[in-house]
């Protein structure tokens, strides 16, 4: 969809000033024109909407069979033949799984998809990152409804967990951020990078406890040990946790602190030294 726009309508203040590198500089200066990524992120949900009959409300389809199609085929497989919590359960964990998943995979193929636009010098890359991330958000956005309406039939929620939930999505973007930084200059380098996260991602899903609980893996076993390296286990479960009135893994906190301090220096360092082969790579 970002084709579609002319240089003509780009504001002089998104026109990039120089060769890339400076990560947050750039990222502040695209923060304080939002026109090109913001718009455009929009305007590309509304145009795949219009090809359909049923419009944006296709946008909701997958949150519905992920949660109570997935949910009720699987929910007698729990221990006690599940309840109603569980399609909180599982919608929870598949709303952060696919903001996630969504980032990562679509900053992954970013850069190549707006090759003219890098390649006349008119906007800043990170323009490009927040246009990904935004889309990620509209996806989180459609997951909402889907939500609250299995919240609602649950039982047990905490109200004190909900209040949590707000700087846990805030911790979620920003590891969303380093994540499209690095990922997005890797898919530049690597063009079949986008193509291998595709992939990756359904071994991802089913290893990410969403359909199932974590108490299921066998203590010290290989399973065990792949599902708590898996970083999205720790995401979902700092945002899934409270709001079901669970506790928090002290491991989780740590793994995601440990995690966004070190992806953004990792991504400040890598968008310095790499972001300005971006246009001969692509």
């Amino acid at each position: 969809m970002s084709e579609g726009f002319s240089s003509a309508s780009i504001p002089v203040g998104a026109r990039s000033s120089g060769a890339p590198g400076a990560f947050w500089r750039e990222l502040k200066e695209s923060f304080r024109n939002p026109e090109f990524w913001a718009l455009s992120s929009w305007l590309d949900i509304i145009v795949r909407a219009r090809k359909s009959r049923f419009g944006i409300l296709w946008l909701l389809a997958p949150s519905v069979v992920y949660v109570f199609g997935l949910g009720l085929f699987f929910a007698s497989m729990q221990p006690g033949g599940g309840s109603n919590s569980f399609y909180a359960y599982v919608a929870l964990g598949a709303m952060v799984f696919r903001t996630l998943m969504s980032a990562v995979i679509g900053s992954a193929t970013v850069f190549n998809g707006s090759h003219s636009f890098i390649m006349d010098g008119h906007m800043r890359l990170t323009d490009f990152l927040l246009q990904s991330l935004a889309k990620s958000f509209f996806d989180f956005c459609m997951y909402l409804p889907v939500v609250i309406v299995a919240l609602v039939i649950a039982d047990g929620i905490s109200l004190t967990g909900l209040l949590w939930a707000l700087p846990a999505v805030g911790l979620i973007y920003l590891n969303g951020l380093w994540i499209s930084a690095v990922f997005s200059l890797a898919g530049a380098r690597f063009p079949d990078f986008g193509q291998l996260l595709n992939t990756v991602s359904i071994f991802l899903f089913l290893l990410t406890p969403i359909i199932w609980y974590p108490e299921m893996m066998p203590a010290g076993s290989i399973r065990s040990l792949l599902m708590r390296l898996n970083p999205f286990y720790h995401f979902v479960e700092i945002f899934r946790a409270p709001i079901l009135g669970d506790p928090v893994e002290v491991m989780s906190l740590w793994y995601v602190g440990i995690m966004t301090v070190a992806g953004l220096a990792l991504a400040t360092l890598v968008y310095r030294r790499y972001a300005r082969f971006v246009p001969l790579w692509i």
